[in-house]
């Protein structure tokens, strides 16, 4: 089960014909956010499947949420739409939930007759990279809490 979040774009990019899936897409490369000012370049951790040179840093609250930051040039808009459908989809969402989804929970969007199989694979890498990150920050807090005081 999804997000409701990332459930509510899948069902969006479903329902929609191949060209207005590549719009959309394209609209979602539109809402990635520039990187905040205190994610620095070190922050960041290079998605090396991408054929692109793309980014991603993740953080996770001490309430467990998540917020997603990805850097990706914009000459690149497949991918930063990648980037912007899971920052709408998983953006603020319990690092449980985001550990859960599928890693081709992108195959129920219906983009593979309209991206090619290489660029879809780069979508479940970046996927792969953010859950990574957010099981290093909790076994990060789980070790910070387990120290003695």
């Amino acid at each position: 089960m999804l997000p409701a979040k990332l459930q509510d774009v899948v069902d969006e990019f479903a329902g929609l014909p191949r060209d207005l899936q590549i719009e959309a897409l394209l609209d979602y490369s539109r809402m990635v956010p520039p990187l905040p000012p205190h994610i620095s370049a070190d922050d960041l951790e290079r998605v090396q499947e991408c054929q692109t040179p793309f980014y991603a840093a993740v953080e996770v609250a001490n309430d467990r949420t998540v917020t997603l930051h990805f850097d990706a040039p914009p000459e690149a808009p497949t991918t930063r739409g990648f980037a912007g459908i899971l920052i709408a989809g998983l953006g603020g969402a319990p690092a449980e939930d985001v550990l859960a989804t599928p890693d081709d929970f992108y195959t129920q969007m219906g983009l593979a007759d309209a991206i090619s199989p290489l660029r879809l694979r780069g979508m479940s890498a970046i996927l792969a990279r953010v859950k990574r990150q957010i099981r290093a920050h909790l076994a990060a807090a789980l070790e910070r809490s387990e120290r003695p005081t």
